[in-house]
């Protein structure tokens, strides 16, 4: 499931990162990636540890887990911590797929990579080219979204950045493991979700359907849950 997350981020979250990274020091990107995706990745990052990506790491945290359509879409276990890139002079990411396991710094410990999110922190007119571009069981598609918007999706996913050719495109992105490690299931709980919080809207949520339906969505969370 690919699902746009808009406005992930308000606006003096926005603006606050974006004044944070105008002056953090970045540095090759490669140091973050695997063996076989080095020699496809050509773009800058911030150390994951330096003190501007662990402050904005914890904000972009907080604003997912909060936000009710992403927490529906992803049901997040673990996060990793955020990361920061930057693209530009023709900066891009070939295509690849992301670690299914990763260290989580903090923790001390590994985890199962089951959703990807991307924050987009730079305005659409600043930049040209920089399409994240993934390849889904529905077809390819083409990602450039406004500033402090996301885009979440399977990690399963194959996926590459566009060449930026003018300016510099500047994004969050981060990994979650999942309570449910399923991209299908996943998908069905989210889609059996939105329809019960419609539901409870039209019909109230003490209506004997709209009980009867979060019933078997909690039983379904309860059957292919992670714990």
């Amino acid at each position: 499931m690919i699902l746009h997350i808009p406005n992930l981020l308000n606006m003096d979250e926005l603006n606050h990162c974006r004044q944070k990274l105008s002056q953090a020091e970045w540095i090759d990107g490669k140091v973050t990636t695997g063996y076989q995706s080095a020699h496809l990745k050509n773009n800058l990052q911030l150390s994951q540890d330096s003190q501007e990506a662990l402050e904005l790491g914890q904000i972009i945290q907080h604003a997912a887990n909060s936000n009710p359509l992403f927490f529906s879409a992803a049901l997040p276990k673990t996060f990793l911590p955020p990361l920061f890139n930057c693209y530009q002079h023709g900066g891009n990411f070939g295509m690849h797929v992301d670690n299914a396991i990763r260290h989580h710094p903090q923790l001390n410990q590994y985890l199962r990579t089951d959703v990807s999110c991307t924050v987009f922190l730079t305005n659409l007119d600043e930049y040209e080219g920089g399409e994240l571009v993934i390849e889904d069981t529905f077809g390819t598609q083409e990602v450039k979204l406004p500033a402090g918007d996301a885009i979440v999706y399977p990690a399963t996913s194959l996926h590459r950045v566009n060449p930026v050719t003018e300016g510099a495109r500047i994004a969050s992105f981060f990994w979650v493991q999942s309570f449910v490690s399923s991209d299908a299931q996943r998908r069905m709980l989210f889609d059996l979700d939105q329809n019960i919080q419609k539901l409870a809207i039209e019909l109230s949520a003490t209506h004997e359907q709209v009980i009867s339906l979060t019933g078997i969505y909690h039983n379904l969370l309860r059957e292919w849950s992670d714990l």
